[in-house]
């Protein structure tokens, strides 16, 4: 099967166009500008002999008939949206990927046995309305009605924001996909890390992908001015945030272990007034905890919390609330596609390792509907959600290939193997 490498380099140059001017990459979901881009990948679909349409949670798929519909469908795919100031190739690969790899086999005159699609899922990253993986959520049944009222800074619904990427936020009431609808997916992408490129490996299968949890924590205390409130006397929401951001550093740091992964970050603040003379009366901020772990992750933040209340609280006369974002579980890749990826690797005579993924991805959503499976290539330094994240074409067109091969062998895998593999 012969992949276009040039093809392959165009569309991810064309795709990293579509950013706001001197803010490289920037493309957030639901804008203008995302909107532009996803028309463009659509046509690019079309123009590859796929049928396209948008399901009701907003996700982009591009469809190649199979031979035997009965057996399900084989998808490919990630996103194309970035976070602020963000990587160019983290998302967008897995989408030029899964649609070369489908396009070579049209160009072959092969009919694959079983429908293949490419899907560009909706708002992966961290949205404006504090929900994350928002299509593959909807795809798989995990986005609540609750999740739809939540809102951006301009007070519009998330619920809204679907309809109006051409979703039909009425009809997510449960999985959009049957359970014998999806025989598998797979989703390439960038390693965000440094494991693949300081052991030389060409290639990283996944064995198996972090739960998150997301919170957001209101520190409030009172509004007061800067020159004329004594220390003693000031009731500083932003200090007692700032110790809360130690306490989350500190036991994050106490937790660590050879055998789990747990790492938690506080990575947005926000303060009212929000000027530089008067004492903060309100502090928000946004804790992340990431693990392998389930237990970990259902009892990282109570302590914390407990602590707070006893200590911040009292001392600095200060109230807590903690609203939950949202939460994934820790997911396993199916051990059949796990060992494909690896087969395929080897028959490429490419390096390769087993390794979890310490970010999360729309196939963890996925992995609730069919056997699902990831693989990785190294990036430049492991850097990724900022401007400097960088991968070799060599290390691009390495992935497309061992995709596109584990694709192949799974459209041969028997029934009887796919059930195996759920």
């Amino acid at each position: 099967m012969e992949l276009s490498e040039n093809r392959l380099q165009r569309r991810l140059d064309k795709l990293s166009e579509f950013t706001l001017p001197g803010r490289p990459w920037t493309r957030r979901a639901f804008t203008d500008l995302y909107a532009s881009a996803r028309d463009w990948l659509r046509q690019e679909m079309e123009a590859a002999g796929l049928e396209t349409r948008i399901d009701a949670g907003g996700n982009l798929i591009g469809a190649l008939a199979g031979a035997e519909p009965g057996l399900g469908v084989l998808a490919g795919g990630s996103h194309i949206d970035t976070v602020v100031d963000g990587g160019r190739y983290d998302g967008i690969l897995g989408v030029v990927t899964a649609l070369e790899a489908v396009q070579a086999i049209v160009e072959s005159g092969e009919k694959p046995r079983h429908t293949l699609e490419v899907i560009d899922f909706l708002s992966e990253e961290p949205s404006d309305y504090g929900v994350s993986c928002i299509g593959s959520r909807a795809m798989s049944g995990n986005l609540p009605a609750d999740l739809l009222e939540y809102t951006n800074p301009a007070g519009e619904r998330l619920g809204d924001a679907i309809r109006r990427a051409g979703g039909t936020p009425g009809k997510l009431n449960g999985a959009l996909r049957g359970d014998a609808e999806l025989a598998g997916f797979l989703e390439l992408h960038i390693e965000q890390g440094r494991v693949l490129e300081s052991t030389e490996t060409q290639i990283g299968v996944v064995t198996n992908i972090v739960g998150i949890r997301r919170y957001e924590i209101v520190v409030t205390g009172r509004a007061d001015h800067s020159g004329t409130t004594p220390m003693n006397l000031r009731q500083d929401a932003l200090v007692g945030a700032s110790r809360i951001v130690e306490r989350v550093n500190a036991q994050a740091k106490a937790c660590q272990s050879s055998n789990k992964y747990l790492v938690a970050t506080v990575g947005k603040i926000s303060i009212r007034p929000d000027a530089a003379n008067a004492v903060p009366g309100e502090a928000r901020i946004t804790v992340e905890v990431r693990s392998d772990d389930q237990q970990r992750l259902d009892s990282f933040l109570k302590p914390i919390i407990d602590w707070a209340q006893e200590t911040v609280c009292q001392q600095d006369q200060l109230r807590i609330e903690v609203h939950p974002l949202s939460a994934s579980q820790p997911t396993d890749c199916a051990g059949p596609i796990i060992d494909t990826l690896a087969d395929s690797a080897a028959a490429l005579g490419l390096s390769s390792m087993k390794m979890p993924s310490g970010a999360g991805h729309d196939a963890a959503h996925i992995a609730r509907l069919c056997p699902t499976g990831m693989l990785f290539v190294p990036c430049l330094d492991g850097r990724s959600h900022c401007p400097e994240e960088d991968i070799t074409m060599q290390d691009a067109i390495n992935g497309a290939r061992v995709f596109t091969r584990a694709l192949l062998s799974l459209d041969c895998m028997s029934p009887q193997d796919a059930m195996q593999a759920k």
